[in-house]
This record gives structure tokens, C-alpha cells and sequence, in this order.
């Protein structure tokens, strides 16, 4: 049976009304991890009220080494 291993990276969403993220540094962030095997499997933002974002939070999954 395939194990996995995961990894959560989480990236803050700022400006007064929330909701801006760096694109340009997941776009690099996100490439330096699948080269690593990382695949993106979810991705959510979680909410500070009123619609505004807090935190936007990447699920990767990669197979796990058989020991």
C-alpha cells in the first residue's frame, strides 16, 4: 500500500481589507516543491470575518520512502 507524507504551507493575506497574497512568491515556492516530489492536493483561505481573508493554506502530498 503507497504512504504519504504531507506538508502545509501557509501564506499570510494582507492589506486592510485582507486578500492580497505575494503571487510571485508562491509561484516560486510552489515550482521549488513539485522539483522536491511535493503535489498540491487543496488549497483554502480561512476567513477573519467579513469576507476578509486571514491565511491561505496549500496541502502538499509527496509519496513516502519505504524504509
Amino acid at each position: 500500500m503507497q504512504k504519504f507524507e504531507y506538508h502545509l504551507q501557509k501564506y499570510d493575506a494582507t492589506g486592510f481589507w485582507g486578500g492580497k497574497v505575494d503571487l510571485g512568491q508562491m509561484d516560486i515556492e510552489f515550482n521549488r516543491l513539485g522539483r522536491d516530489g511535493w503535489e498540491l492536493v487543496s488549497i483554502f483561505d480561512t476567513n477573519s470575518g467579513h469576507g476578509q481573508s486571514r491565511w491561505i493554506v496549500a496541502t502538499f502530498k509527496r509519496p513516502r520512502a519505504i524504509a
